[in-house]
C-alpha cells in the first residue's frame, strides 16, 4: 500500500485520521512517493458539445494501465516459453502455473456454468480474472493504488460484462428467443391474460438485467475499499495513541501484528474477488444461453 501520511488538525489537536482514509483511497491526479507526491499531466478536457470530459490521467488510471501491461507483458513472454520449451513436454515454473490457471476456468469456471459452446468465452473470463486480479495486488505494493477500489473502474468492468451477457443471449438464442428473456408469458394462458403478465414482468425482467453488473460492480469496489479502511485505520492508531509514554509500544506492537494479518488476509481477497467476478459472469452467460 502507499506510504501513510497523517494530517493534522488545524488547531493541532491531532492527527486527522479520516483526512488520511479518503486521501489514500480516492483518486487524484498525484502519485505518492514517501512524502513527495509526483503530479501528473493535466490536459485540456474534451469538449461535446455541453459535455466537458476530463481526460487528463489519474493515479487510478496509471496503476490501471500498469495492470494491463503487466497482464499483456507476463501472457506474451509465457507464450513465447511454452512455444520454444514446452511443445513436447510439460512446462515448469510460471507457464505450468499459467496453464493450470488456463485449464482450471476453462473446465470448472467457462465449461461448467456456461455448457456447451463455452470455450469461445474463455478468454473473456481469463482476461477478466488476471486484470482485476492485477489490479488488486497493485494496491498492496508499497506506494501502489486499489484501482478496483474505484467505483468508476468496477462499473466499467461490469457493463463490459453486462455486454458480453446480452451478445451471448442474443446469439444463442436469436432475436426472438432473446425478447423472451425481457417479455415472457406462460403458455396456455388467455391472450389477454399475457398482455397482463408480459406488462408486470417486463420491467421486473428489465431491472434483473441491470442488478447483475450492479452487484457485480458494488461488490468488487466494496470488497477492496473496506480492507484498506481497515489496514489505515489500525495504522493510524499509532498516530493517535503513539505519543501515550505507557502504551506506545503496545499500540503500536498491536497495530503493526494487526495491520500484517489484514494484508495477508487482503492478498485472499484479491484472488477471492477477481475470481468470484469472472465466476459470476460465467454464470451469467450461461443463464441467459439456456434461458429455458
Amino acid at each position: 500500500m502507499g506510504g501513510t501520511t497523517i494530517a493534522q488538525t488545524p488547531e493541532g489537536a491531532g492527527p486527522d485520521l479520516g483526512s488520511m482514509l479518503l486521501h489514500h483511497t480516492s483518486n487524484s491526479h498525484e502519485i505518492e512517493f514517501f512524502n513527495y507526491p509526483v503530479e501528473l499531466p493535466r490536459w485540456p478536457p474534451l469538449h461535446l458539445g455541453p459535455l466537458v470530459i476530463d481526460v487528463s490521467p489519474t493515479k487510478h488510471v496509471v496503476f490501471m494501465l500498469l495492470a494491463a501491461a503487466l497482464c499483456a507483458i507476463v501472457f506474451i513472454s509465457v507464450a513465447r516459453i511454452m512455444r520454444r520449451r514446452y511443445t513436447t513436454r510439460a512446462p515448469r515454473g510460471l507457464a505450468n502455473a499459467i496453464e493450470a490457471f488456463v485449464i482450471y476456468f476453462r473446465d470448472e469456471v467457462a465449461l461448467a456454468n456456461i455448457g456447451h459452446g463455452g470455450e469461445r468465452y474463455v478468454p473473456y473470463v481469463l482476461t477478466l480474472f488476471f486484470f482485476i486480479l492485477f489490479m488488486n495486488l497493485l494496491g498492496l505494493v508499497p506506494f501502489g493504488a486499489t484501482a478496483t477500489g474505484n467505483l468508476s473502474v468496477t462499473a466499467a468492468l461490469a457493463l463490459l460484462s453486462l455486454l458480453m451477457i446480452e451478445v451471448s443471449g442474443l446469439l444463442s438464442l436469436g432475436p426472438k428467443g432473446y425478447l423472451r428473456t425481457i417479455f415472457f408469458a406462460p403458455k396456455g394462458m388467455h391472450p389477454v391474460g399475457q398482455v397482463v403478465i408480459m406488462l408486470i414482468m417486463a420491467p421486473v425482467e428489465l431491472l434483473g438485467k441491470l442488478a447483475k453488473p450492479f452487484a457485480l460492480a458494488i461488490r468488487l469496489f466494496a470488497n477492496m475499499t473496506a480492507g484498506h479502511f481497515i489496514v489505515l485505520s489500525l495504522l493510524g492508531l499509532i498516530a493517535l495513541y503513539g505519543h501515550l509514554t505507557v502504551a506506545r509500544w503496545l499500540v503500536a506492537g498491536s497495530s503493526v501484528l494487526m495491520s500484517t494479518a489484514i494484508m495477508l488476509l487482503e492478498i485472499f481477497v484479491a484472488f477471492l474477488q477477481a475470481y468470484i467476478f469472472a465466476m459470476l459472469t460465467s454464470v451469467f452467460i450461461g443463464l441467459i444461453r439456456h434461458a429455458h
